[in-house]
């Protein structure tokens, strides 16, 4: 009789957490002490050159020579985590991992980007329709500078009304803001009008639509 050997199948390799996660994980941990969570929100709004408190917590963890518009980006979203109210931080806290390092989770492009939280808010009634829609093409036209101005102010918004906010998403589309404004603008619209559930769009109500449709399909 000849034997055989099975051979034990090879363990998976884990799967490399992306960057830009990585990075919010880090910046979740700084947060867990409060004298940290201070200085990182004094950069809310503000350039890297004006961000003093911010410099001795990323620095090391950023590339030397990384693009301004990248570093501008790490440097918001770090001040907007550590600006978070008190409901989303005691949220985070009981919420495991949500990153697409393990099998079965979101691929990257389906992950909740800035629209897909605004349309997130007006089906829970946080934010009205006309408001939610009137914002996001207003954020669409922005410049970086204008953006990173009105970030705080809409991320505690949402997350006030229990919004949760996918923070890596971000921290990459304004990393990409300046040189590719109009792939992630589109992203937003596309993100938004994809989870909005509260939509009127599906039925045009305009005098002679319906008519107009016939008489092209005959």
């Amino acid at each position: 009789m000849t034997s055989t050997s099975i051979t034990a199948p090879a363990a998976a390799e884990p799967v490399k957490p992306r960057a830009s996660d990585a990075f919010v994980s880090y910046v979740l941990a700084l947060c867990a002490t409060k004298r940290v969570q201070a200085d990182l929100r004094t950069g809310l709004g503000q350039p890297v050159d004006r961000c003093n408190y911010l410099h001795r917590y990323l620095v090391r963890r950023l590339p030397e020579r990384q693009h301004p518009d990248a570093r501008r980006a790490h440097y918001a979203v770090a001040a907007l985590i550590a600006a978070r109210p008190r409901a989303a931080r005691d949220q985070a806290a009981q919420d495991t991992d949500t990153t697409n390092t393990r099998p079965g989770t979101p691929e990257w492009f389906r992950r909740a980007n800035l629209g897909a939280s605004l349309a997130q808010a007006v089906n829970s009634g946080i934010i009205k329709p006309d408001s939610a829609e009137g914002d996001l093409h207003l954020f669409t036209r922005q410049s970086s500078d204008a953006l990173h101005q009105r970030l705080p102010a809409l991320t505690r918004h949402l997350q006030s009304g229990g919004i949760a906010l996918d923070w890596a998403v971000l921290l990459e589309d304004l990393t990409w803001w300046d040189r590719d404004r109009d792939r992630v603008a589109t992203r937003w619209l596309e993100g938004y009008f994809r989870t909005l559930t509260h939509d009127d769009t599906d039925t045009d109500t305009r005098p002679g639509a319906g008519e107009m449709i016939n008489e092209e399909n005959n």
